[in-house]
């Protein structure tokens, strides 16, 4: 019988002989276990596989249900390559116990300790404070890292508990504070490192929910999905943050069959999410809204279906890289396919093929130049652009031409997209 990966926990001291290091995914399923969330939480495990065990920083799950929690532990049985712990998050309510078992408790490596304690509640509970201090008063004990879901008071967020709750944490290490070589937790869907009462304090919740800003300093678009190693080497206990790239997870598209299947599903849901908002758009424009709603409705359903498949087969650039890299794509259309082939729908008196053909090449044309000056992400400064309805021809400026350039089609029925300036 396979070995569980996803250990439940059953005593509260549990020493892991020949263990010197422990990789840390933080919130992988609070926003949802969809398969882009999974990805990155797949991507991660990959990344703690180089450790010797896993600790999840809290919020395996949406919210605690058996289904949720046997989707995430069905999940991290195929793809975990080694032991895995969880810690319990705000999201981890109802049936976490059965799956997890204790809420507090210690892994005691050879040459450092982690002391895991619940307080998704917001407050430590007395069991957890009185094991940290059983733990921190062993002898043989010299280096602790302290883990927990939400944040003791820091210099970058309000989201955490409060001082007073942290002062009930500080009382217990006290007298040990010297063993106490880092504060750990989660919560927060970015990641930050400060110093708490003389401490360092890691944050980190790259794990799989989307990154968020933080604040001015610490943007989302500054912060990549990671995980943290921690490792001890010579006796000393250090950290190290492993940003994991947007291709982070490439198993299942090797197998030939399957991304062949992947393809053909993708190019099905987004064949059918284009056939339902045309129908929506003849359905509004015969005065049936309710008709032409559930339409926009399932359209957008299969749209997030084809992502999802796609999110499998995506080889993605790094973000800042992304813009520039589908520049050549848009040339290649422009520049050959789409003349090419209008020319042989000309020859061949196909003039509807020709038109849409022709059309088509003057907006990727436009969408090389805009993608081209996207690429300095940060001096991108086009705060208004136009797309016609009709023909799909994009278009910058102040202000929208009265008619479309390459259709004729009234500048009234734009599309207007608005980028907020700062």
């Amino acid at each position: 019988m396979e070995k569980q990966k996803m250990v439940k926990v059953q005593e509260q001291v549990i020493r892991l002989a020949g263990v010197h290091s422990i990789g840390v995914i933080g919130d992988p399923g609070c926003e949802g276990l969809g398969t882009y969330n999974m990805k990155v939480y797949a991507g991660a495990l990959e990344e703690t596989g180089k450790d010797d065990i896993t600790l999840i920083a809290g919020d395996l799950v949406p919210t605690g249900t058996k289904h949720y929690y046997s989707l995430i532990q069905d999940m991290t049985q195929i793809l975990a390559q080694n032991p895995v712990y969880a810690l319990r998050g705000n999201h981890d309510t109802g049936a976490y116990a059965d799956y997890f078992g204790e809420k507090n408790y210690a892994l005691l490596a050879d040459a450092f300790a982690v002391v895991v304690l619940d307080n998704a509640a917001r407050s430590f509970e007395e069991e957890g404070l009185s094991l940290l201090a059983k733990v921190l008063a062993m002898d043989e004990v010299a280096q602790v890292v302290i883990a927990f879901h939400i944040p003791v008071p820091n210099h970058f967020i309000l989201n955490c508990v409060s001082e007073a709750e942290f002062g009930r944490l500080k009382q217990v290490y006290a007298p040990w504070k010297e063993k106490v070589k880092y504060l750990l937790c989660g919560h927060v869907h970015s990641r930050f490192e400060d110093n708490v009462d003389g401490i360092p304090l890691i944050c980190t919740g790259g794990g799989g929910a989307l990154i968020e800003d933080v604040s001015s300093e610490i943007r989302s678009c500054d912060i990549e999905h990671h995980v943290v190693h921690f490792r001890e080497q010579d006796g000393v206990l250090t950290y190290q943050v492993a940003d994991l790239a947007e291709d982070c997870y490439k198993r299942e598209r090797q197998d030939g069959i399957l991304k062949q299947r992947l393809e053909e599903t993708v190019q099905g849901e987004l064949m059918a999410h284009l056939k339902y908002l045309m129908y929506a758009e003849r359905a509004k424009r015969r005065g049936m809204p309710q008709i032409a709603n559930l339409f926009q409705a399932l359209a957008a359903s299969e749209y997030y279906h084809a992502r999802n498949f796609y999110a499998v087969l995506e080889r993605p650039a790094a973000f800042a890289d992304a813009p520039a890299s589908f520049v050549p794509g848009e040339q290649f259309e422009y520049e050959r396919m789409y003349r090419m082939v209008g020319e042989y729908a000309k020859e061949h008196q196909y003039p509807l093929a020709e038109q849409a053909y022709l059309g088509a090449a003057a907006a990727e044309k436009e969408h090389a130049s805009l993608l081209m000056k996207a690429s300095g992400l940060e001096s991108f400064a086009e705060t208004a652009i136009y797309v016609c309805p009709i023909c799909g021809h994009v278009m910058t400026g102040d202000a929208a031409p009265e008619r479309c350039p390459v259709c004729g089609g009234p500048g009234r029925q734009f599309e207007v997209f608005e980028g907020e300036g700062e």
